[in-house]
């Protein structure tokens, strides 16, 4: 009422102002002057520049705080010994508030808010909240009672961040709030009571326990995999009909540094659905689980790696193994959950076979799913016993309008909603703009294979895969694509020549297009099949035939597999000509006439080294007739 603060807030309709009428005038100046201090009058005018300004700005609050020194407490605070997991954020954020008696009355309390996040902008949110809530002066000091009084909805109005922040930004911020009111109130609540001193330990937000605590029949516990899709929200609640007690966790894979989409977070949508999936199930406990770093490095980088030799890469066969089933398995063994299974929405079927090698200890076997166009056996061919042991697929058995079917049964709030598309960590990103944007371009030569003649110029060797026919010709000259329809049948990463071709289905390729070697082959039992083995009096391993998936898709072919040295390697004959055999790409072995998924190899460069080598003597060759011509 004293002063005339030019508030930083657009509260256009009566239910804000009500809000923002109850904010404590404390809080308010303490607003006014981080505002003041941290950003600039620019970010006001509400458009679209500005407020992308203002969500830099955020982000540099994360940066800020690195290089400002922690201010020391005194011995007579009040705090928690641990930081507490915010529900209900985008990111991963962890605050706890710490209580610090003021100068003038030990019994009256400041409030300090410690916190972290993986995230850039919600880094950047914790760090604001923090300098609102610790107040702007001495004089006008921001009590704990002002802090309790705030309703945590009316922050981001009294900010002028509401219209800025994404709705999922907006209800984290005041979950963090809902957080450290909570924590404050239990804090004064333990200082008047003179309760226990190791307050700290009343946290019980960083585990997560499933036993019954009336003494009954403890159920099985499942940690389920959820992505917000329909498959996933289906095999959750068939395992609620099945008397699991079950903990959702949706993992959050964020490719992209947070700043190349600071207004729309393109995951934030299938994290709210997983939210109501969960609250429509009962309330099932839902966390969110930060692997962005080990993506990048796991997956992204081996793409990225694959993609710049010339090579096909797959990597959703790497999130199979090395994250879904390789980083959260981790996860949750350092973090203490002892889950008795792991569940996903794939399509395939586990059993439970006797070793043969110990004849007690049991055994995962893999098969397709019965919809032979969703069966996801091939994304899963890479799991080893270990990550199978404690994997259920509540869905394997399911054909896919069956689970629609269900999904309608059960009434999911995401039941309409389509089937995701592309690649795993995209999002709407093409694969092309991906791999512009960390290898760029690198242009070379297309070449007729059976001429040798130059008839194009590519951007990046990356950029095609062989048996490519589509989008081809756009980097062909206009003569030579008259001449079509071309397709790619090799690459020269040591030249950065892409090979094409307009009589790939003709004789001249036969044996490129139904022959290859293999390498890194693994087995899902960890070791060949027998029938692979040969006799024990010969060492030399037998051909064997095989029902074979060269790609994802109902697509099964037949050919003959026999392994080299170690086994690691091996070749392959293929019954019919394929479409397109890239190195890179992954071949996946199944048993003739039961389904049963055995293990898989990658298409090895050899195959391609027999043909560049021919196409090199053919052109020496040619040359050398024209200078004897000559």
């Amino acid at each position: 009422d004293d002063k005339n603060l030019p508030l930083f807030i657009e509260a256009k309709d009566s239910s804000a102002r009500s809000m923002i009428s109850d904010i404590p005038s404390s809080l308010l100046q303490s607003i006014e002057t981080v505002r003041q201090r941290h950003f600039s009058t620019t970010t006001t005018n509400g458009d679209a520049s500005s407020n992308e300004n203002l969500l830099k700005q955020l982000v540099e609050l994360t940066n800020s705080k690195k290089s400002e020194a922690t201010e020391t407490l005194p011995d007579n605070c009040l705090s928690f010994q641990q930081m507490e997991r915010v529900p209900g954020c985008i990111a991963t954020v962890h605050v706890k508030a710490i209580l610090i008696p003021t100068s003038d009355n030990p019994n009256v309390y400041r409030v300090l808010v410690q916190g972290s996040s993986d995230a850039l902008l919600s880094g950047g949110l914790v760090e604001l909240l923090s300098k609102v809530l610790v107040g702007s002066d001495t004089e006008n000091c921001v009590t704990a009672s002002d802090v309790l009084k705030l309703q945590p909805e009316a922050l981001t109005t009294a900010l002028g961040l509401q219209n800025v922040l994404t709705r999922g930004r907006n209800d984290g911020i005041a979950s963090m709030m809902r957080v450290i009111q909570r924590q404050i109130q239990s804090l004064l609540d333990a200082q008047s009571d003179e309760g226990e001193q190791q307050f700290g330990e009343k946290n019980t937000e960083a585990s997560i326990e499933t036993t019954n605590a009336n003494g009954s029949e403890r159920k099985p516990t499942v940690a389920m995999l959820l992505s917000g899709g329909v498959d996933s929200s289906v095999a959750m609640h068939l395992l609620l009909r099945q008397n699991y007690n079950v903990t959702a966790f949706y993992l959050r894979i964020w490719l992209e540094d947070e700043l190349a989409h600071l207004g729309e977070c393109p995951w934030e949508d299938d994290l709210q659905v997983c939210q109501s999936v969960c609250e429509h199930a009962g309330n099932v406990t839902l966390e969110t689980v930060s692997l962005g770093k080990e993506y990048r490095e796991r997956v992204v980088q081996y793409t990225i790696e694959e993609a710049q030799r010339g090579r096909t890469p797959n990597p959703d066969i790497m999130c199979n193994s090395r994250i879904k089933f390789g980083c959260f398995l981790e996860y949750i063994e350092k973090a203490g959950l002892d889950f008795d299974h792991v569940a996903s929405g794939h399509y395939a079927r586990l059993e439970d076979v006797v070793s043969p090698s110990t004849t007690t200890n049991l055994q995962k076997r893999l098969f397709r799913a019965p919809d032979p166009v969703k069966d996801q056996s091939y994304f899963l061919c890479a799991l080893t016993q270990k990550q199978l042991s404690k994997v259920i697929f509540p869905i394997g058995m399911y054909q896919k309008s069956e689970v629609r079917e269900l999904a309608n049964e059960f009434q999911l709030p995401n039941r309409n909603r389509p089937d995701s598309q592309g690649l795993c960590f995209l999002g709407k990103v093409k694969f092309d703009e991906f791999l512009a944007s960390y290898l760029g371009n690198r242009p070379g030569d297309v070449v007729d294979a059976m001429t040798g003649d130059i008839i194009g110029r590519h951007n990046g060797l990356w950029y095609h895969t062989v048996g490519q026919r589509k989008g081809i010709g756009k980097v062909m000259f206009p003569l030579a694509t008259a001449h079509g329809p071309w397709y790619v049948v090799a690459k020269d990463q040591g030249r950065d020549i892409v090979y094409v071709s307009n009589r790939y289905d003709e004789d001249d390729f036969a044996r490129a297009r139904s022959e290859f070697e293999l390498e890194d082959i693994k087995w899902i039992s960890g070791t060949p099949p027998l029938d692979v083995k040969g006799t024990e009096t010969d060492a030399e391993w037998s051909e064997v035939r095989f029902d074979l998936k060269i790609r994802h898709g109902p697509k099964i072919v037949q050919g003959t597999l026999m392994l080299s040295g170690d086994g690691s390697t091996g070749n392959v004959h293929l019954d019919n000509k394929d479409g397109g055999l890239a190195p890179g790409q992954y071949v996946v072995f199944y048993q003739i006439g039961t389904l049963e998924c055995l293990g898989a190899g990658v298409i090895s460069e050899k195959h391609w080294a027999k043909f560049l080598q021919t196409q090199q003597n053919e052109t020496s060759t040619c040359e050398e007739q024209e200078l004897e011509v000559r």
